[in-house]
């Protein structure tokens, strides 16, 4: 069941692979987003997260030209650090999703993140956001 949006949606690297699949979930939630005038957004660093080989480009390029991409700035990056500081974590993978977190927060309103990884993502936005775990 979709929950209703009151803020923007942030899909992380799992939503936003599904969301190129056309999953059913989360072409809905995408819909809803659009038919409450709320923005669905990604961070530049998931694009290149979830691409390889097997991504096809025309779906993923067709997506993301539906969807807000934010840019990773100097600004991004130290909000992503600080939070990983505080999380007390580290690692590539948890920069990513620092990264995606940075985003979520760095938005107008509260934002929920659509995600395969809620517990790094909660450790991160601190109950800063909403997350919804994908499965």
């Amino acid at each position: 069941m979709i929950r209703p949006l009151a803020g923007p949606v942030v899909l992380d690297a799992e939503g936003l692979s599904r969301a190129v699949k056309k999953d059913p979930y989360l072409t809905g939630v995408i819909a809803l987003a659009s038919n409450s005038i709320v923005p669905v957004v990604v961070c530049a660093a998931t694009i290149a997260e979830i691409s390889n080989a097997k991504v096809n480009l025309a779906a993923l390029n067709w997506t993301t030209s539906r969807l807000s991409v934010e840019p990773i700035t100097k600004k991004l990056a130290i909000a992503a650090a600080q939070l990983l500081a505080h999380a007390g974590i580290s690692g590539h993978r948890h920069a990513l999703d620092a990264l995606v977190c940075a985003t979520a927060l760095a938005q107008p309103g509260r934002a929920t993140i659509y995600t395969s990884d809620p517990i790094d993502i909660e450790k991160l936005v601190a109950g800063m956001a909403d997350v919804i775990p994908l499965r």
